[in-house]
C-alpha cells in the first residue's frame, strides 16, 4: 500500500461507524490527518474512533443525521474548533432502497433524496465555505456506485442519485478549480462490508462469479482511491469518478442470473 503524509490535515467523514466510511478514516488518521468521524448511530461512532485512536490516530465522534442541516454545521463547527481548520470532506453516508419501478413509494424516494442528494450536496457546500474562508487548498470526495453507470434490478432510484452526484463532482470541480479545491466521486462496485453480509450471507460467493477479477473488493480497496484522491498526487483529477469495481461495469451481470 501506497503510504501517504496527511500531517496537519483536518478531515470530516459521514457514515462512517463501519464499512468503507470507517477504512478512509482509519487509513487517514494513520496517516496522519485528524478525523472528525460522524454516524447516525451515535455509539457505532463512538466505537469507530476508539478504535481509530487504539491504532494511534486522532479522531473524535460526532453522532447524527448528515442529511440534517443543523448536524453538518455541528461537524463543520467539531472540525474547527478541535483542529483550527478544514481540508478534506468526504459525503459517504447514503442509503439504499430496493423497489420495483412499478411499486415504488413516495416516502421511499424522498428518503433516498434527502439523505444521498441533499446530505452530500450541503457537506460540500459547508466544506467548500470553511476552504474558501481559510483561503487554502482542499479535497471533496461524493461515494458514488456502479448502480450510477450501470443499469441494475430494482435499483433505479438509487441509481440515479448516484448518478446525479456524479454530476455534481463536475459542476463542482468547475465552480470550485479556482478556489483551489479538487471534486471527486469514487463508484465502488461489488464490497465485503458488515452490511453487505449481514444483507447476504452468500454476497462474496455470488460476487466473486459475477466479477471478472474474481475478487470481491473490501473497504481497503475502496480507501486506497480515496487516499489517492485526496492525496496532492491527484492536483489535476477534478470533476471526475473513479470506478472500483474489478471489472464488473464492463460486462455488468446482474446477480441471479
Amino acid at each position: 500500500m501506497i503510504q501517504y503524509s496527511f500531517e496537519n490535515k483536518v478531515a470530516v467523514i459521514t457514515g462512517a461507524g463501519i464499512g468503507i466510511g470507517f477504512e478512509i478514516a482509519k487509513q487517514l488518521s494513520l496517516s496522519g490527518a485528524k478525523v472528525v468521524l460522524n454516524d447516525l448511530d451515535a455509539q457505532l461512532a463512538i466505537e469507530a474512533a476508539n478504535r481509530i485512536q487504539e491504532f494511534g490516530g486522532e479522531c473524535i465522534p460526532m453522532a447524527g443525521d448528515s442529511s440534517d442541516l443543523d448536524t453538518i454545521d455541528e461537524i463543520m463547527q467539531q472540525a474547527v474548533q478541535e483542529f483550527g481548520r478544514l481540508d478534506f470532506a468526504i459525503a459517504n453516508a447514503g442509503i439504499t432502497t430496493f423497489g420495483s419501478f412499478l411499486d415504488y413509494e413516495l416516502e421511499s424516494l424522498q428518503r433516498l433524496m434527502k439523505v444521498n442528494i441533499q446530505g452530500s450536496f450541503f457537506l460540500a457546500h459547508a466544506a467548500a465555505k470553511q476552504i474558501v474562508k481559510q483561503k487554502s487548498s482542499g479535497r471533496i470526495l461524493f461515494m458514488s456506485s456502479v448502480t450510477g453507470h450501470q443499469a441494475h434490478p430494482n435499483l433505479a432510484a438509487y441509481g440515479m442519485t448516484k448518478s446525479a452526484l456524479e454530476m455534481l463532482a463536475k459542476n463542482l470541480g468547475v465552480e470550485l478549480a479556482k478556489h483551489r479545491i479538487t471534486v471527486n466521486a469514487i463508484a465502488p462496485g461489488a464490497t465485503l462490508t458488515e452490511r453487505t453480509l449481514e444483507s447476504d450471507p452468500k454476497y462474496m460467493e455470488e460476487w466473486k462469479s459475477l466479477t471478472p477479477s474474481g475478487v470481491v473488493s473490501t473497504p481497503l480497496d475502496i480507501a486506497n482511491a480515496a487516499l489517492f484522491l485526496l492525496s496532492e498526487e491527484s492536483a489535476q483529477i477534478t470533476g471526475q469518478s473513479i470506478i472500483v469495481d474489478g471489472g464488473w461495469t464492463a460486462v455488468s451481470p446482474p446477480p441471479g442470473e
